[in-house]
């Protein structure tokens, strides 16, 4: 431990070298840490001094608040709903001795909250008569605010609702609750008048809730039937399952009583990608027939594009599929499903043909295929078109198959958080590449396609 003395010294020592090497080694003390400690301590701004507001000490502000005070800030914090810090801070007493009010007004009602520091037995002034209409107005006041708190209480308890609810928003039958609840205490055409519920209206909904519910072992039942099957059944599996085990009851309960219990199918909803724009040109006929079988390259070529959508964005690829082997002979990928997406891809697979092949090309009733950009580049190689019928994926199902080997292989299960589309890119291209001149087809005899080509001498 270091003396005033000494901490002052080094202090007026620093001041005068700007050094704390020299301080240290003139002195020989403190560490250097120690010497740092201080510098920053007297260095330091001088900590302010809030003043915390005193609310009984303030002017105008009594210690006892009055009744009427106590009893409007109950009705304005837990009846009206207001932000209790906010008439805290207006009133000028703490939050905590509203919550106090209010615990002793549940408790023991109005007498509570009176002040008893003048007169312990709580006595009115001599001055104000017992039957004065200044206290049969105060009587009043006190037992509508009674009544108020209590339906506020009751729909905490009974009806397990928010506190600073509407009263006008509470349905008929939850009224109806209410009065039953506080009938005991008030009178039944007070209530009715405070809820704003007609007698009539009243006695119908006590009917209703007297009523047992016959489809109560049913609602249990269609529950447990969902939960078995893992929540993949909707209403008319459920339905069917009833029946099965002798239950005659129609579809139309089987879904109300599925909606009310809260048994709904989870679906992920996607939206599929569709080129199909409506019939911008001529359809040309289906030559392919659904025969997928070429007996030679470059017989017969399909194509379609698929879409990948990843949290960077959305990628779309189009490709040709030669119904030989499955060979792509061409591919593009791009960000953007416009027109030079399909005509560089077919640009591409016309340089890989000779002078004497000429396929025939298969495709859905897409707009790319009906645009004049594809009409005229398939007329200038002497490339035949061939359409799938609308609307009608079997048509078209080899491609389609690709496309789902394609992303069980490469794209499901798999995290694209991180991938940018340039990187998804590059690794779609990997795929296909492989598909290409790697992966091994059953078909083929579990040669890749290139292989299989190499095999028959149809490519070096």
């Amino acid at each position: 431990m270091y003396s005033k003395y000494q901490r002052n010294k080094a202090l007026q020592l620093y001041d005068q070298c700007n050094s704390v090497s020299k301080v240290i080694h003139q002195l020989g003390y403190p560490t250097r840490k120690r010497l740092y400690d201080w510098i920053a301590e007297r260095d330091a701004p001088p900590k302010s001094k809030t003043k915390r507001r005193k609310f009984n000490n303030t002017p105008n502000h009594p210690r006892h608040p009055s009744l009427k005070l106590k009893l409007d800030t109950i009705h304005r914090c837990f009846v009206l709903g207001e932000n209790v810090q906010l008439v805290s801070e207006e009133i000028g007493y703490s939050r905590a001795s509203i919550y106090i009010w209010r615990k002793k007004y549940i408790l023991k009602g109005a007498v509570a909250l009176m002040n008893t520091d003048d007169d312990p037995r709580g006595n009115l002034p001599e001055e104000i008569p017992a039957s004065s209409p200044e206290v049969e107005q105060l009587k009043r006041q006190m037992q509508e605010m009674q009544m108020e708190i209590d339906i506020l209480k009751g729909t905490l308890d009974a009806l397990k609702k928010d506190p600073g609810v509407d009263l006008t928003t509470l349905r008929n039958r939850e009224k109806a609750v209410m009065i039953d609840a506080l009938k005991d205490n008030y009178s039944l055409p007070l209530l009715l008048q405070k809820l704003k519920l007609s007698k009539s209206s009243y006695y119908y909904q006590r009917k209703r809730l007297a009523c047992t519910d016959k489809y109560a072992e049913l609602r249990n039942r269609i529950k447990e039937l969902f939960n078995e099957n893992g929540g993949r059944y909707g209403y008319r599996r459920i339905h069917a399952l009833l029946a099965k085990e002798g239950t005659c009851v129609s579809e139309k309960i089987v879904r109300k009583l599925m909606s009310e219990c809260g048994a709904r199918v989870k679906v992920k909803r996607r939206n599929k990608y569709s080129s199909y724009k409506g019939e911008i040109t001529p359809a040309v006929p289906n030559i392919i027939q659904r025969n997928f079988h070429a007996d030679m390259p470059n017989q017969k070529w399909l194509t379609d594009i698929t879409e990948f959508a990843i949290p960077a964005g959305k990628v779309y690829l189009s490709a040709i599929i030669d119904c030989f082997d499955g060979m792509l002979p061409a591919w593009n990928i791009s960000s953007v499903p416009d027109a030079s997406l399909v005509n560089s891809m077919l640009d591409r697979a016309c340089c890989t043909l000779n002078k004497k092949e000429h396929p025939v090309i298969h495709s859905d009733r897409g707009c790319h295929y009906r645009w004049p950009g594809w009409i005229w580049r398939m007329t200038q190689s002497g490339l035949q078109r061939s359409m799938s019928k609308k609307g009608c994926s079997p048509d078209n199902s080899a491609c389609e198959g690709f496309f789902g080997r394609l992303k069980n292989e490469m794209f499901y299960n798999r995290s694209w958080s991180k991938v940018s589309i340039a990187k998804f890119t590059a690794i779609l291209n990997e795929y296909l590449l492989w598909y290409n001149e790697t992966r091994i087809k059953v078909s083929l005899g579990n040669m890749s396609p290139l292989e299989y080509r190499q095999s028959l001498g149809l490519a070096s």
